[in-house]
């Protein structure tokens, strides 16, 4: 996971700092199954009924039910047609999810001959990985709030909808049939968890040690420098930044990517957080909010394409303590609020502070109360936190965007191209960003380097 399923607690509020959303329980679970593990074992996952809310101008809000017969009746309500339209989607994603999430999102994406077998192909082709998911969409549903509703995982975590494939309606088969989770306790459960199976079967971690070389002897990394220090190793997965390891840890001849090519890349957002307590509940919050009461396009052109500051952002308020009482104290509020932006900004305390008081007014205005009045903590989080704590490239949360030419063989390539045994895992390279793409990742480059040791 990178490291970005962080959490930290203060004025008896726990805060997740990364990862809020649980998608693709399945993937999870069959990582624990490798160690004999189910989730219950490591914590309780809660199924959220509403999985979200989406709110829109006037403040109408659409609460998406856990039950997908009641979201199906929720698209008919909205557009005549849309249940049986949504159902035909739906299965769409699914089959996409099955063969996505099956044999091929699990190819290291050395070569394109990895997907040459007859049945592989075939599959591929009903992807529709050259079809735009925009267009895709819009040959389903024309209300915008519906479109709106399905298009925001893209935006959120991929590429203007126009320039992603239409394979990712897996997503939205995730979301809206497989239902949103969440692991009580926190995301930080789930690191958690992960770190007690390694420990398990004997991983040692070093926390507090910062990497300043690696090695080079013979074209393969012979040594690791750490903390003034040098230790002789046989292998290295690297699923820290991509561009820091390759430009902050080796020299120039060993770099696979020039810094051209990093510069030419479309990248996910980053992002502008708050964590914030507040010392009162706030009735018309659901556990995922998404503020949907601007212009979606304008806001996806400003990310991608003008890269400059919002004029009118979308935005969204995670409330887990709505689900989870151990996050807040009583009678208070646990608040994540994100706003999507652009890698690379100057983020400013003043620039930080003017977007607080637009997010808060527009939260404000829909919870019909005051908020700022009463929150107790706060803190904010932005590109240069990023960069300062994570080494991201430009500041970015997400990694690439999952776009036609930065899918499977087209993203950076797991194993190094110049040195023998450094592979790389996480959201820069395969599959792609987000946390259970991180998981497979890491398995992918474990089954990598086991090989790699073994020949």
């Amino acid at each position: 996971m990178g490291g970005r399923a962080r959490t930290f607690e203060s004025d008896g509020f726990m805060f997740d700092m990364g990862p809020s959303w649980y998608w693709m329980p399945d993937v999870y679970e069959s990582y624990y199954n490798l160690f004999g593990n189910i989730t219950s074992d490591f914590y309780e996952l809660k199924k959220l009924d509403p999985g979200f809310a989406v709110i829109f101008g006037a403040g109408e809000v659409l609460d998406i039910p856990a039950d997908f017969t009641e979201v199906c009746a929720l698209f008919e309500s909205i557009e005549t047609g849309a249940a049986d339209k949504l159902k035909k989607f739906i299965a769409e994603g699914e089959f996409k999810y099955h063969v996505g999430m099956g044999d091929m999102v699990y190819k290291p994406g050395h070569s394109i001959t990895e997907f040459f077998s007859l049945q592989l192909f075939k599959d591929a082709l009903k992807l529709q990985i050259f079809t735009s998911f925009s267009k895709h969409v819009r040959r389903y549903f024309k209300d915008p709030r519906l479109l709106a509703l399905i298009e925001f995982p893209v935006l959120f975590l991929g590429a203007m909808p126009k320039d992603t494939p239409a394979m990712y309606s897996l997503m939205n088969f995730s979301g809206l049939k497989q239902g949103t989770f969440y692991p009580m306790g926190g995301f930080g459960q789930v690191a958690r968890s992960f770190q007690k199976i390694a420990e398990d079967v004997g991983v040692t971690f070093r926390t507090s040690e910062t990497v300043s070389h690696l090695e080079i002897n013979s074209g393969e990394i012979s040594h690791l420098h750490s903390n003034g220090s040098s230790k002789k190793i046989d292998a290295v997965i690297g699923s820290a930044d991509y561009h820091h390891i390759e430009n902050a840890l080796l020299e120039d001849r060993y770099r696979s990517y020039p810094e051209s090519y990093w510069d030419s890349r479309t990248f996910a957002p980053s992002c502008l957080l708050f964590y914030l307590g507040v010392s009162k509940k706030i009735d018309k919050l659901r556990h995922h909010n998404l503020f949907f009461d601007e212009d979606f396009e304008q806001h996806a052109v400003e990310i991608y394409k003008d890269k400059k500051w919002p004029d009118n952002p979308l935005f969204y308020v995670c409330c887990p303590s709505k689900t989870d009482p151990s996050v807040a104290p009583e009678g208070s509020e646990n608040l994540f609020v994100l706003m999507p932006i652009a890698i690379g900004l100057e983020d400013t305390e003043a620039t930080r502070e003017r977007y607080y008081d637009l997010l808060m007014s527009r939260l404000e205005k829909f919870a019909g109360e005051d908020i700022r009045g009463h929150v107790v903590y706060k803190k904010s989080y932005a590109t240069s936190d990023f960069i300062n704590d994570y080494n991201a490239y430009k500041g970015n949360a997400y990694g690439l965007a999952n776009t036609l030419m930065q899918t499977a063989i087209f993203k950076p390539k797991l194993k190094s191209k110049k040195v023998q045994n450094l592979f790389y895992a996480g959201q820069l390279t395969v599959p792609g960003p987000g946390v259970p793409p991180s998981i497979i990742s890491g398995r992918i480059a474990a089954n990598e380097l086991l090989k790699f040791l073994n020949r």
